[in-house]
């Protein structure tokens, strides 16, 4: 005896899972292995949130006492989050290589296991210098088709231009968990139901606003920004002062406040400045994937003097200025800086 599907009225219930198969009716070539490369990437997001959630009780707060490539102090998250992703995808055969933020050379593929087609870049745990008082971090990923032929991945295969992406995603891990991703057709919102381990979805083909409410960037180092910045920064501060058009919202975990603009509507920026000639952000482990992200769901990314997706690396750990957002703030703070310098 059949089921009366009528009888049935609740909404759709998909899960992460649900929603990635579905994905691949976009790709008629598709085999299945990102689909489970994706999967895997949930399922590290589903365990380093059960660790975030303890973190006080489980004594894992605070730093381990070591430093990483950046010259950053490693918390005790940080190095559960960038092990826990690697020890779930090592071994699948679905990936030739990996890298992290957290180490200095590629991640290779351990000589025991196959490898695969697929290239995975990840910021393990954004805004970890946070995670002491609570504030929301999260797990940065690109996910690329490697470019040599064959044996174990190589740098080659990590330091590619963001236009040759096939995933990219974050996940943020605050008052709820959040795993956001994209394969180019789109931009879909997961939140994870603890009471049954699983992520749902609940932001469906997210479009960014397109009228910006607020703007996002540390005004703490104004006095380092060339003019360019500093009056494209004022610009916005009579918007809020003057017309209240806009508002001024910054959190200083890069997830959290690019998750806001992506929802809301408006620009995240972090310039040059006179320290950093080249930029804070990692480029190929934050501003990539983000940029991605933004220009699937109808906003663009520039380094300020073009499209970060069109920037090929030199280097693995390269860093890079970042203007996030509604495509008109964007270009407007591109003028700014070509104007003014």
């Amino acid at each position: 005896m059949g089921v009366d599907k009528n009888k049935f009225k609740t909404d759709k219930i998909v899960t992460i899972e649900r929603h990635i198969l579905e994905q691949q009716r976009f790709h008629p070539e598709a085999t299945g292995v990102l689909t489970q490369l994706l999967y895997d990437i949930a399922l590290a997001g589903k365990m380093i949130a059960s660790q975030m959630s303890r973190a006080g009780l489980a004594q894992i707060l605070g730093k381990t006492g070591d430093t990483n490539v950046q010259g950053e102090q490693v918390m005790k998250l940080d190095r559960l989050a960038d092990e826990t992703i690697y020890i779930l995808n090592d071994h699948t055969g679905r990936l030739a290589v990996m890298a992290s933020e957290e180490h200095e050379d590629v991640l290779s593929i351990p000589d025991e296991y196959p490898v695969g087609k697929y290239v995975l870049l990840f910021d393990p745990l954004d805004g970890s210098s946070n995670i002491d008082f609570n504030v929301g971090v999260g797990t940065i990923f690109a996910i690329y088709q490697r470019v040599t032929k064959e044996g174990r991945g190589t740098m080659e295969d990590c330091l590619q231009p963001g236009r040759n992406l096939v995933a990219a995603g974050y996940i943020v891990y605050g008052a709820s968990t959040m795993f956001v991703y994209t394969t180019g057709h789109g931009v879909h919102g997961f939140t994870l139901d603890p009471s049954i381990g699983e992520f749902l979805l609940s932001h469906e083909d997210i479009r960014i606003p397109n009228i910006p409410t607020y703007y996002s960037v540390n005004q703490g180092y104004f006095t380092r920004w060339s003019p360019g910045i500093q009056k494209y920064t004022q610009h916005l501060q009579s918007m809020t002062s003057e017309t209240k058009s806009i508002s001024m919202r910054y959190v200083g975990s890069l997830v959290v406040d690019f998750h806001r603009t992506l929802l809301s509507g408006g620009i995240f920026y972090y310039p040059a400045d006179i320290s950093k000639p080249e930029g804070k952000l990692r480029l190929a482990y934050e501003a990539v994937p983000l940029a991605y992200i933004i220009e699937q769901a109808g906003g663009s990314a520039s380094n300020g003097y073009g499209p970060i997706l069109d920037v090929t690396p030199t280097s693995l750990h390269q860093r890079s200025a970042l203007y996030v957002g509604n495509t008109e703030m964007v270009k407007e703070a591109e003028d700014y800086i070509r104007i003014y310098g």
